[in-house]
């Protein structure tokens, strides 16, 4: 995870989702899902988060989805509430499920708190973080799989193959999957 500013709210959201969607919380009180309202702003997100997921801070070249940072299920008001939306891949958004708070918010990350290291490409959490985020982020390495899931590790490597090779240029790894370029960064020091 890197950190990432709050991305701002587009002019339109509130008219075009906001409004409707509460307007659909109050006519469809049971439902299980919300209805995805939000999906023609999934762009917008996904250019605040430089195209890269909130959580594994690499570009998700199957182009992300919105996750609910807090969960539909436990935080139905919060359904279309800008503030809520976080930029994802599909699978961490999936792993990530209902934890809602229990998982690190990518909006509270700062610089440091992770990194990869070479050449298993596991992520782990730094002595940067502070003690009152250190459980917290451990926890979030576990449940999104992101320290060692099978997945994450098959997607860090192919943007580090791709650098390897010569197809993709450290500024390039840089681009689209920071965390990679800085352990290459300081295997060269």
């Amino acid at each position: 995870m890197i950190p990432v500013a709050k991305v701002k709210k587009p002019r339109d959201f509130d008219a075009k989702v906001k409004v409707p969607g509460d307007q659909w919380l109050n006519d469809n009180p049971k439902a299980k899902r919300p209805k995805a309202l939000w999906t023609p702003y999934t762009k917008t997100l996904a250019d605040g988060f430089s195209g890269l997921c909130g959580y594994a801070a690499m570009h998700d070249p199957t182009g992300g989805t919105v996750d609910h940072y807090l969960s539909f299920k436990n935080h139905p008001k919060k359904a279309f509430d800008w503030s809520n939306y976080r930029y994802a891949s599909a699978t961490l958004n999936s792993s990530k499920r209902n934890a809602d708070d229990t998982v690190l918010d990518p909006f509270e990350v700062q610089a440091g708190w992770f990194e990869i290291e070479l050449p298993s490409l596991q992520m782990r959490v730094t002595d940067a973080v502070p003690a009152a985020f250190r459980t917290k982020a451990e926890y979030t390495l576990k449940r999104l799989g992101l320290r060692d899931g099978e997945r994450v590790l098959r997607w860090r490597q192919s943007w580090y193959e791709q650098y390897l090779s010569g197809n993709l240029t450290l500024e390039g790894l840089r681009q689209w999957a920071p965390l990679i370029a800085e352990a290459v960064e300081r295997q060269v020091v």
